[in-house]
């Protein structure tokens, strides 16, 4: 039996990556509408209704909008907008955290922001495990590929005159749609300070949390952190944790191209200062390949079905 799968946003860089890594596969029939019913609300609520899951790649209130036109009680959801990654009702779309029970048998799935995937991915387990204090207050640095600010973006980075900076920080007023997921969905009890910034590179990610020691929990180290990230995720086919790493530095492109994660745990020789790492793609684990990681565990299907690992 295959599932009837509708992209609502087909065209944008998301869906566009989706709709690769669904090339071939059988277990999907798509519902796609031509480039004049795209823009029409009829048709679009049609396609919706029609579709066993929807996925949506749209701005946040065009998410709303399509939620809103579900007019019957089987069409299930995984939105990558920010409309719903903290909304009662729905199930957060990082199964290696909400648990891939939650995720498979949910209506309703909110894909992870692509920066909030790294700093939830190395602070939740942590912050669950009691390694780090829930009311720590934390400093999260993050530099992504520029495609992460989708097709506006790309055309200023890759348009005649070239890339606009080398590096641009951004969100200079602390306000990133990102930061309520960051703190809700790690239990924090206060907001992180998010620091991102965008280099000229396509995709790729570098997500750090750097900690003091005395920031832990009594008697936890950076080996402790490394070996409870490590018990989290041990298994995953698609988040490891380094257990070392020889280089004497750790590239943005480290995973581009790939839908998995790796997680590092760094610190000084005296074990005072610890910088956590995650490195990922933004298009990949970030966007487009946990949408599809989602698609599978929702679909009954093995999560890996179809990633680029």
């Amino acid at each position: 039996m295959t599932t009837r799968l509708f992209i609502d946003g087909a065209a944008g860089t998301t869906g566009i990556q989706i709709r690769e890594r669904l090339a071939g596969r059988a277990e999907f029939s798509l519902i796609t509408l031509d480039e004049a019913a795209r823009k029409d609300d009829t048709a679009r609520a049609e396609a919706i209704n029609a579709a066993d899951i929807v996925i949506l790649c749209l701005p946040d209130e065009a998410a709303r909008q399509s939620v809103a036109m579900i007019a019957n009680e089987t069409t299930r959801v995984i939105d990558a907008s920010t409309a719903h990654r903290v909304a009662p009702g729905w199930v957060f779309g990082l199964p290696e955290i909400s648990g891939h029970e939650a995720v498979a048998a949910a209506r309703f799935v909110s894909n992870p922001g692509c920066y909030s995937t790294g700093f939830i991915a190395l602070m939740a387990p942590l912050v669950h495990a009691g390694l780090v204090p829930a009311e720590a207050q934390l400093t999260c640095n993050a530099v992504s590929g520029y495609s992460g600010g989708g097709k506006a973006m790309i055309a200023e980075y890759e348009g005649e005159d070239g890339a606009p900076s080398a590096f641009r920080t951004y969100a200079l007023t602390l306000g990133h749609k990102h930061v309520p997921e960051m703190q809700a969905r790690s239990g924090l009890s206060h907001r992180p300070l998010f620091a991102p910034a965008v280099v000229p590179v396509y995709s790729g990610m570098i997500v750090e949390i750097p900690l003091h020691a005395g920031m832990l929990a009594s008697g936890a180290d950076a080996a402790t952190l490394r070996e409870a990230l490590t018990a989290h995720y041990g298994g995953s086919p698609i988040i490891t944790v380094a257990q070392g790493h020889e280089a004497p530095t750790l590239p943005i492109e480290m995973m581009r191209d790939k839908d998995g994660m790796r997680l590092f745990v760094f610190a000084d020789a005296a074990g005072e200062q610890i910088r956590l790492v995650a490195a990922l793609d933004n298009l990949g684990k970030g966007a487009s390949g946990a949408a599809v990681q989602n698609l599978n565990l929702m679909a009954g299907l093995p999560e890996t079905t179809g990633l680029r690992l």
